[in-house]
């Protein structure tokens, strides 16, 4: 039976779950009250940050979805996303709107990736 590996992990969340050859990331949020730009580039080094420390990067990524608190800022945040992606290494993603946690979070980005 494969093993499960959480990493981060309080009563509520695990900030990384590994499973087989397959990594899971909870949803990341950037610095509340900043731009969308500016919280998707936190999201987007939160995740590189977690996905090396279990050895796996962003060439990786398998699926992300992404939450936007309002679909106006959807262009501001693929400026972000689109210069961070590698050429090539295009996940399968999901974008929609959603109401997050707090009003100060404008965007959140959840990530499935393989293991290197």
């Amino acid at each position: 039976m494969t093993e499960i590996k959480r990493h981060h992990t309080n009563t509520r969340m695990s900030q990384i779950v590994e499973h087989g050859d397959v990594i899971y990331l909870a949803g990341q949020v950037g610095t509340a009250g900043a731009d969308v730009a500016q919280q998707t580039q936190d999201c987007l080094d939160k995740v590189d940050a977690l996905l090396a420390e279990v050895g796996s990067d962003k060439t990786r990524i398998l699926q992300s979805t992404i939450w936007l608190a309002d679909m106006a800022d959807f262009a501001a945040m693929n400026a972000v996303w689109d210069a961070w992606v590698p050429e090539g290494n295009a996940p399968a993603r999901a974008c929609g709107e959603s109401k997050l946690a707090t009003p100060e979070y404008l965007v959140e980005v959840l990530v499935i990736a393989a293991k290197a």
